[in-house]
């Protein structure tokens, strides 16, 4: 392998020991089977790093293909958002396959196993059928549709696929063993009739393929050598393999189900289900709204993909389920835009800043760093006169001595410009501070090289130019829930643990670089956050989102 002493994980493991033993390496194969009923998630974004990255560590094609077995739920939209996903996290598919390109070939299977007497057509009740599947502890009893005659089975289910028979008065189950300790081994169900219009075949098909029908034996045609799912299809397993052999020739290349654990991400919540209550129900304004765990809401957000794709190989994969800090997903995205994000000024909660001895005419363009992590970024002028925003909480008429940020009769230099000193303040006729007059010193301007420049003062502000600023709407974005697990509590719903505080808009005030920013354009307002242009943004009414703060303010709040 290209990483050579690399520690491997246990599914490479796995694979590094296919190959040693009944594998080849030009054989391994994988694949990436989203179902397009929703958008992807931060979960789905790790599987995708996984398959995909195991494709580039083995030079082995990955196939992107979706199970789209269910019309009920599935659209053209969520195809393409997937789609569009995957290609901004990095990836490139070997092929797009569809579960629906073989429903003919699985109706074919399907005919030769009730030919073969290994399945029947069951025209019980779902709850009938349910109640004789029996418990964990106690077996299961036989349908009295199990040994409908082969001509029988084979007249009903095709009159299920044309669609003359009630949309759910049969189904088709294979014929396994209704005593046996896996539940999912009980004569499971491999069709069921659904007379839904679906957006490939149209209406088509009036019966659809169940899951552990259609995913074993997609696998098995794509030639696919590795199937990783998470945990929960760990009974499934068994079912995957015996559907493969009924479909199979004894010399044939058979793929091998794996199973990973989850990693759940806390504050968050992925059911698609619920995601989707979220959006209908309004506390998020849609599946790329930068609150949702969605990948597209977090590439609005200001996410990048290298920020994605480091936290899910540093997470990894493993055998037990766990809860991953939603700021160690935080601090990836940190750590990339602190080396990808020109640095700019903005003020959220102004305060006007007066310099009384600097002349009411004058204006400079002062020279400042783009990103001092990296050299190549250059530089940028931004102007500076007499009047200047800076934030509230960056002033207090008076302070103790561990407040080094600027107050009446103290010091601070303003960033890449001169020393100030707090003079005087006005305030409005209900004692709030309208003004602060301070003087500067002419002789302190950062870079010119005077003794005075070099003067060291223990505050620098940030601080934009009144008459330059860029008025933006700013969307100040916080986690979606207050509880580490929203869906933890059983006495009490998700949705209660929604954060009244997700979001809060603000104007802002920015300096002028800022004017022509492109929507997804990164930048780090100094002393402030990350931010990004929104799609909303709009040269007459710019709108930026927080994409993190530069530190994580939630670690105070669990100390």
């Amino acid at each position: 392998m290209a990483e050579g002493k690399r520690s491997l994980n246990f599914i490479e493991q796995i694979i590094e020991e296919d190959i040693n033993s009944n594998y080849k390496r030009e054989s391994l194969k994988f694949r990436f089977p989203p179902e397009p009923n929703g958008y992807l998630h931060i979960g789905h974004a790790s599987s995708i790093c996984l398959n995909f990255g195991l494709g580039e560590r083995y030079s082995a094609p990955v196939n992107l293909r979706f199970d789209d077995t269910n019309p009920t739920k599935e659209e053209q939209e969520y195809v393409d958002a997937i789609k569009k996903d995957i290609l901004w996290l990095g990836f490139k598919w070997a092929e797009e396959c569809y579960a629906s390109d073989y429903f003919q070939q699985l109706y074919d299977w399907a005919l030769e196993m009730i030919k073969r007497g290994e399945a029947y057509v069951d025209s019980q009740t779902s709850e009938e059928i349910a109640e004789q599947k029996g418990t964990p502890t106690q077996p299961g009893t036989e349908s009295p549709y199990r040994n409908r005659a082969v001509e029988e089975n084979l007249d009903i289910f095709e009159k299920m696929k044309n669609g003359e028979t009630p949309e759910r008065g049969h189904v088709l189950r294979a014929k396994i063993d209704m005593a046996s300790p896996n539940m999912l081994m009980r004569d499971p169900v491999m069709y069921r009739g659904l007379h839904k219009n679906h957006h490939r075949t149209g209406d088509s098909w009036k019966i659809y393929p169940m899951y552990d029908w259609a995913h074993g034996q997609s696998d098995f045609i794509e030639h696919v050598s590795h199937s990783f799912c998470t945990l929960e299809f760990l009974p499934h397993r068994e079912l995957y393999n015996w559907f493969i052999e009924k479909v199979s020739k004894p010399d044939d290349f058979k793929p091998k189900q794996r199973e990973f654990a989850r990693r759940n991400l806390s504050h968050t919540i992925v059911s698609k289900r619920k995601l989707l209550q979220l959006v209908e129900k309004g506390f998020v304004d849609s599946w790329d709204d930068p609150r949702m765990p969605t990948i597209s809401g977090l590439r609005r957000r200001g996410y990048t993909p290298d920020s994605i794709r480091k936290f899910a190989d540093s997470i990894g994969v493993g055998k037990r389920e766990n809860i991953i800090d939603v700021a160690h997903l935080e601090f990836c995205a940190r750590e990339d835009l602190n080396k990808v994000a020109p640095r700019a000024m903005a003020v959220l909660d102004p305060v006007k800043l007066i310099i009384t001895n600097y002349p009411d005419d004058k204006e400079e363009w002062l020279e400042a760093e783009n990103n001092p992590e990296d050299e190549s970024a250059g530089s940028r002028q931004v102007p500076f006169s007499r009047e200047l925003y800076i934030e509230q909480e960056d002033f207090k008429e008076s302070a103790n001595r561990k407040f080094f940020r600027l107050t009446l009769g103290k010091e601070v230099r303003l960033k890449n410009a001169y020393i100030i000193k707090g003079e005087d303040v006005v305030k409005d006729q209900d004692g709030n501070i309208t003004e602060i007059h301070c003087t500067y010193d002419p002789k302190s301007k950062s870079g010119s090289g005077t003794e005075e420049s070099m003067r060291k003062v223990k505050g620098t502000l940030h601080w934009v130019s009144v008459k330059h600023a860029v008025e933006a709407e700013v969307r100040l974005y916080d986690r979606l829930f207050t509880e580490e697990e929203p869906d933890g509590d059983k006495e009490r719903d998700y949705l209660d643990f929604v954060n009244p505080d997700s979001l809060k808009v603000v104007t802002g005030y920015l300096e002028p670089s800022l004017k022509d920013a492109q929507i997804l354009d990164k930048v780090q307002f100094q002393r402030i956050g990350y931010f990004c242009v929104d799609k909303d943004s709009t040269p007459e009414n710019p709108v930026f989102n927080r994409t993190v703060s530069l530190r994580d303010s939630w670690a105070k709040k669990k100390n």
